[in-house]
């Protein structure tokens, strides 16, 4: 009998989970992002005004509690964001974004990718409680929008994909409990 329950511990303790659950969200262990598989490397709430806003989750080929090491490199990515808040309006996703560039980009910077920033705020509709979005960071250096399932479009650049990054994981993040989660760092 011991050495039973010895065997069922230790399956238990090496066997990796399949899901991790978050406000009631299920957050897969792994993605495929352009063919490659992605480990989960962290999730969290966004929260603002003490509500819980989205369950933000950031997958990468290998774990990493560095933020300049998730942000940089054109390699496969993944951030799913699991609307949590009754609603968003899409002005309020694309106020966000906005914000979310100019805190974490030069003056210069923000110019460059203005145009594409542009591009990328016209493919949000409003959001609502269930919601999900995708952003995909593909190794050729574009990014797909992915909401409800269906893809909204594609903005290319390696340099747009870490301004996006940044939003989250920057110097000046949406959240700084968020990046640290997604970041594995809590």
């Amino acid at each position: 009998m011991k050495q039973w329950v010895a065997v069922v511990l230790f399956c238990l303790c090496v066997s990796p989970l399949s899901a991790a659950e978050i406000e009631g969200v299920t957050v897969p262990e792994q993605a495929v992002v352009d063919g490659e598989p992605l480990q989960l490397n962290g999730a969290g709430v966004r929260s603002k005004f003490f509500m819980d806003i989205y369950v933000g989750v950031l997958y990468l080929p290998r774990l990493t509690v560095s933020a300049a090491e998730a942000i940089a490199g054109e390699m496969p990515k993944r951030v799913t964001m699991h609307v949590l808040y009754d609603s968003i309006a899409r002005d309020k996703l694309t106020d966000g974004w906005t914000s979310g560039f100019r805190k974490n980009q030069t003056k210069v910077g923000l110019a460059r990718l203005q145009a594409r920033l542009d591009r990328f705020n016209a493919m949000f509709a409003d959001a609502r409680r269930g919601d999900l979005l995708v952003f995909d960071f593909l190794a050729d250096g574009s990014t797909v929008v992915i909401q409800q399932g269906k893809e909204a479009g594609r903005i290319a650049g390696a340099d747009f994909q870490q301004a996006l990054l940044m939003v989250w994981l920057g110097e000046k993040p949406a959240d700084q409990g968020l990046k640290k989660a997604m970041l594995g760092q809590d």
